[in-house]
């Protein structure tokens, strides 16, 4: 996790949410608009030694919310439509402080919602193993206890509802640590959802290091929910281990597409451009390789490059903007090292290729060619707005290269005969595999989680609720003796 400076309190912030109220603190740290590289507001920094008033708090919370699933379902749908209603007014400081044009800035708000809805309303029905005149035996589900969630700066909102829908559903109570690039609008969130959720059950804290490093280890929470890059998963994983934490750890990806020879290019352009460009590229599950078969490759190139020219850069909060900046210093440094990298071993730019010359962190799409694997931005997760286009001859051998990666989040198949592409999609090595889409299974209904180092245990349907639950057995002698 980046570090931050922080500075004296001038100019009071969004202040975090603890025990329903708001929670003090003595410091706040500066968050910076993309669009302008400059803070344009400030956050609360919120102590280690705040954290058992937080923690403490949510443990006497989860007492009586664990056991009222009516209620539960009532709160969480309650939370849905604040989360609707207040769209208009949370979608412009989303935009500022994440650089994403207002449109989706207000999609992923709403969005949000959408899972709250789908959770408060999924059944879970009872296990019944056995129940007869001679044995009763039943698996019950029962909820963990506090859950720490610490989410990322691309989708700061939605993927912290992917967190917060289903352990608040199962019954736990939930800390939330954004990303210190993007706290603000969850801090938001967290002060309107106090209307409608108990004092205690949602909590928003914010800050730099070591405040997430502090709450993985703190000996109160019994799970740690994290979305975030490889490295710190790994250290999350390890931390949480200390005292038997559950953890579910959604990392990385370096998605590939794989396009065979029968694909017509113009009618997926489209579609496939965006998979890749959506967020900036901004997108854990993106498509970031993309596969194409020699005899159609000078033509994806060139679909690729065409539809690059017509997007309309600009800060997210500008009428009309399509494509905004990327979010933060770091990440626009990493985009311009591997390009410079490529074009060093020869990539040639079909399209973008370096930074635009204004203030802000903006990168435009940029298309590869004349690229292969053993290249860095072929290799690696860009996390970034760059499509570097691979051409392959032999099915068996794109498919080879596809699960050679250390990543296995998710990967698509793109084929005029969707038969032949379900067949090939079933030897990649993913956690989801689309077929003449990217993405496509990212639903509230469907499980969401990666293979290899992409991460552990899986977020969404009635599979990621359960991963907020310890299973229990209840078994004796017959309830009902006839």
């Amino acid at each position: 996790m980046t570090r931050q400076s922080t500075t004296r309190q001038g100019t009071e912030p969004t202040p975090a949410t603890a025990d329903g109220v708001d929670l003090s603190t003595a410091d706040k740290f500066g968050i910076v608009n993309p669009a302008t590289g400059r803070v344009f507001a400030h956050a609360p920094a919120v102590g280690v030694d705040q954290l058992d008033h937080v923690f403490s708090t949510a443990q006497r919370a989860y007492d009586s919310w664990q056991d009222d699933e009516p209620a539960r379902r009532a709160a969480l749908r309650a939370a849905a439509d604040r989360l609707d209603s207040a769209a208009d007014e949370l979608a412009p400081l989303l935009t500022a402080e994440q650089g994403k044009p207002l449109l989706h800035a207000r999609d992923e708000i709403t969005r949000s919602a959408l899972w709250l809805r789908y959770f408060a309303d999924l059944e879970v029905p009872r296990e019944i193993v056995r129940d007869d005149a001679e044995a009763y035996q039943e698996v019950v589900r029962r909820p963990l206890g506090v859950v720490v969630a610490i989410t990322p700066w691309n989708f700061p909102i939605m993927l912290a509802f992917w967190k917060i829908a289903p352990a608040l559903r199962a019954g736990n109570t939930v800390v939330v640590k954004p990303s210190p690039y993007t706290p603000l609008t969850m801090l938001a969130v967290g002060k309107l959802l106090r209307e409608v959720l108990p004092a205690g059950v949602l909590s928003v804290i914010s800050g730099p290091e070591p405040l997430g490093a502090a709450a993985v280890a703190h000996r109160i929470p019994r799970k740690v929910s994290f979305t975030g890059s490889t490295v710190v998963g790994r250290q999350v994983g390890i931390a949480a281990a200390a005292d038997f934490k559950r953890v579910t750890l959604e990392l990385g990806g370096n998605d590939p597409a794989i396009l065979l020879d029968d694909v017509d290019v113009d009618r997926i352009a489209p579609s496939l451009f965006w998979s890749a460009f959506v967020n900036s590229g901004q997108v854990c599950l993106g498509a970031k390789r993309i596969y194409v078969h020699h005899s159609i490759h000078a033509r994806v190139v060139e679909a690729m490059a065409a539809l690059a020219g017509t997007v309309v850069v600009g800060d997210g909060a500008m009428p009309g903007a399509q494509f905004g900046p990327l979010n933060n210093l770091p990440q626009f440094e990493r985009v311009k090292e591997l390009v410079g990298d490529a074009v060093h071993h020869g990539a040639a730019v079909a399209a973008g290729g370096a930074p635009l010359d204004r203030d802000g962190y903006f990168y435009p799409p940029t298309v590869l060619s004349a690229v292969t694997d053993g290249i860095r931005v072929v290799d690696e997760e860009q996390f970034g707005p760059v499509m570097p286009i691979v051409a392959f001859d032999d099915e068996a051998d794109v498919v080879r290269r596809a699960n050679a990666s250390a990543y296995g989040l998710t990967a698509s198949v793109w084929s005029a005969d969707p038969e032949r592409a379900y067949a090939l999609a079933a030897e990649v090595d993913s956690g989801q595999v689309s077929v003449n889409v990217h993405g496509g299974g990212i639903m509230p209904t469907l499980p969401f989680g990666g293979h290899k180092d992409s991460g552990i245990g899986v977020e969404n349907g009635p599979w990621g609720l359960a991963s907020y639950t310890d299973i229990q057995v209840i078994a004796g002698p017959p309830r009902n003796p006839s």
